[in-house]
């Protein structure tokens, strides 16, 4: 199971970069959103996929689930919810004021023609 999860990591990193290297400011920000989404598999991953009780004392039970790698994903989740929002805001400011998603045309890079 940790092996499909890893290569679904991968997967989705590949695809986060190839829409992290477009021209479109909109296609780099669910980039970047993919991508923070590959870490949170990976750090599930990492963490262990084994069966185990809550991390409650008690004395019957033998195995505990470890909580770190559930916090770190928990407060990563909400980080790059924040960031997101942050990337929509401002893209929707510079479409505003420069009508364009285009990060060539923002630059004022002229075409190969």
């Amino acid at each position: 199971m940790e092996i499909i999860m890893i290569v679904l990591a991968g997967i989705l990193v590949s695809a986060s970069v190839y829409l992290i290297l477009s021209r479109s400011l909109l296609r780099i920000i669910i980039g970047t959103s993919i991508l923070t989404h590959a870490v949170n598999l990976l750090l599930l991953t990492m963490g262990g996929l084994k069966g185990g009780a809550i991390p409650i004392y008690d004395k019957t039970i033998k195995q505990y689930v470890d909580p770190i790698p559930q916090a770190l994903i928990l407060t990563a989740i909400v980080i790059s919810f924040a960031i997101t929002a942050f990337f929509l805001v401002l893209a929707f400011r510079s479409y505003k004021e420069l009508g364009t998603d285009n990060l060539d045309e923002m630059r004022g890079v002229p075409d190969d023609e």
